[in-house]
């Protein structure tokens, strides 16, 4: 069933409008009588029939709502070195598709690619990557993309969030095993650029109480790290069952 993601206050009626409401009419060439989801961006599907069109807008008649049922049990946000080319682009829509609840890009020391004022247009295009793989992966959220970081406000950023810090190190470090069960409803995974981390960074997360974590002997690319401790710790909780 189509799905989009708009506001919605509640009631028996809704519209939708703007470039979703020209897909449903040129793109899907759906009809009156038809069915599609609605969601409030806040976990609750509404359920409903297309009822007519005005001008370009969809009229719909709400049927039922249910909460939605694939958000996961945990919360990750997902501290991301800033890597080079779209490699960014790759792990937002990945990292969304897997369940993560925000993403905050890093400057890191390694990092390639580096804060040069045009942050806020990054973070538009991220944003629309992020909505468009939480709509096609039937998310319950649109997952935030924040702005881009220096690497100091991030860690004060996490200290301040007193929650669960995970740093997946190529150096190596913990089992995730050890750090994550079903129990685990909050955390923090922070994964280093094309570089990786410096130890000196490292040593800054640690000062903060961060765990450290390994996943494996092999060193997988920062593209494949977040997606690999993504997955890791969806099964761990439960959430690929």
């Amino acid at each position: 069933m189509p799905r989009f993601f708009q506001d919605f206050p509640g009631g028996d009626t809704a519209r939708i409008t703007g470039q979703d409401a020209v897909h449903i009419r040129r793109a899907l060439r759906m009809k009156p009588g038809e069915n599609l989801t609605l969601c409030d961006g806040k976990g609750t599907d509404y359920f409903c029939e297309i009822t007519g069109f005005e001008g370009e807008d969809v009229r719909l008649k709400v049927l039922y709502h249910t909460p939605t049922a694939c958000e996961p049990s945990v919360e990750v946000t997902l501290y991301q070195g800033l890597p080079k080319g779209e490699k960014m682009e790759w792990i937002l829509q990945k990292a969304v598709e897997l369940g993560v609840s925000a993403v905050v890009p890093v400057a890191m020391a390694r990092s390639v690619v580096r804060l040069d004022g045009k942050e806020e247009k990054k973070r538009v295009r991220w944003q629309r990557i992020a909505d468009e793989a939480a709509g096609q992966s039937g998310r319950g959220i649109l997952p935030p993309v924040e702005p881009p970081l220096p690497w100091k406000q991030a860690v004060e950023r996490m200290r301040a969030a007193a929650v669960p810090v995970i740093a997946f190190y190529e150096g190596g470090g913990s089992p995730l095993s050890a750090l994550v069960g079903r129990g685990t409803r909050r955390l923090a995974v922070v994964i280093g650029p094309e570089g990786g981390f410096e130890p000196s960074e490292i040593a800054q997360l640690r000062e903060i109480g961060a765990r450290v974590a390994t996943l494996g002997p092999r060193i997988l690319r920062c593209e494949t790290a977040p997606l690999a401790a993504l997955s890791v710790i969806m099964a761990m909780t439960g959430n690929m069952e």
